[in-house]
């Protein structure tokens, strides 16, 4: 199935999509012990993302995603991270999670920048799949994701990272850890491989990007609970392209390897009633 280009009402779709799928909760220890245990704690929030254009960019762009988290009251808020899908975790036994996981990719408009001129537009592509977490002490947590594509790609892609968790204060969380991503063929070919036809329009050499390690890096996050409903966090993630996407025309010609994104957000947590 292909996707049309999907903008404004599109996107308000895709995001509604997404917030359907049963997710795990942010960060902070928001604890209300006056709910019932079947309650749910719902965390509500909006997040500002400053973006590499596309993937490869040297230029930046910024935009506003929803946040939407659940889990059941009276229990403890998982730790995320911003590289994390939005997961819920079917089995929580000690330092152990697993469950259903999903990430949406941003479209690809060749609109956006000069350096997409002729290179046509990748659409949305809603990533759903799996994850699984360990906490191998305390503060070490190690997390792995596996999600197929659909929309835009319809590869697969794999994400994984460590983060070092330390509450400095009892309001403070400051985190951060390497992370790797894997992709097949089918989820690096949009975005990095030039056809003829986009060659003769871009100017750029014919090229076919295989799958392999797309990229590695390291982030970090500080929180920040104002109170057990409102906190609010920040963020930097650094990851250097590799294999076939580094590799690209598009990339090494036109754009770099090195790819920065940072976010600031605001979330607001509260207990609703179950409706049976």
């Amino acid at each position: 199935m292909r996707w049309g280009n999907m903008r404004h009402k599109q996107w308000l779709g895709l995001i509604a999509a997404a917030i359907l799928v049963p997710q795990s909760a942010s960060a902070a220890d928001t604890i209300f012990s006056s709910a019932p245990a079947s309650a749910w704690t719902v965390t509500l929030g909006v997040e500002g993302r400053v973006l590499p254009t596309f993937e490869g960019a040297k230029s930046f762009n910024w935009t506003a995603f929803p946040e939407f988290q659940v889990r059941r009251s009276g229990t403890n808020d998982r730790f995320r991270s911003p590289r994390d899908g939005d997961s819920f975790a079917v089995y929580d036994e000690s330092n152990f999670r697993f469950g259903p996981t999903g990430k949406i990719k941003r479209y690809r408009h060749e609109g956006d920048s000069p350096a997409l001129s002729g290179l046509g537009n990748v659409d949305w592509a809603l990533e759903l799949g799996v994850f699984a977490e360990y906490w191998w002490l305390p503060w070490l947590r190690t997390r792995g994701e596996l999600r197929n594509g659909i929309g835009g790609h319809h590869g697969l892609v794999a994400d994984l990272s460590a983060d070092a968790v330390y509450n400095f204060a009892p309001q403070w969380t400051l985190a951060g850890g390497p992370r790797m991503t894997l992709a097949s063929s089918a989820a690096v070919d949009p975005y990095f491989s030039i056809s003829a036809a986009q060659s003769i329009a871009s100017g750029l050499p014919v090229y076919t990007a295989k799958g392999g390690v797309r990229s590695y890096g390291a982030g970090a996050q500080l929180r920040y609970a104002i109170n057990t409903r409102w906190q609010t966090y920040t963020y930097v993630e650094y990851e250097r392209l590799t294999g076939d996407a580094a590799n690209s025309p598009l990339v090494t010609i036109r754009g770099t390897r090195d790819q920065v994104s940072a976010g600031l957000g605001l979330t607001y947590s509260f207990d609703v009633k179950p409706l049976w």
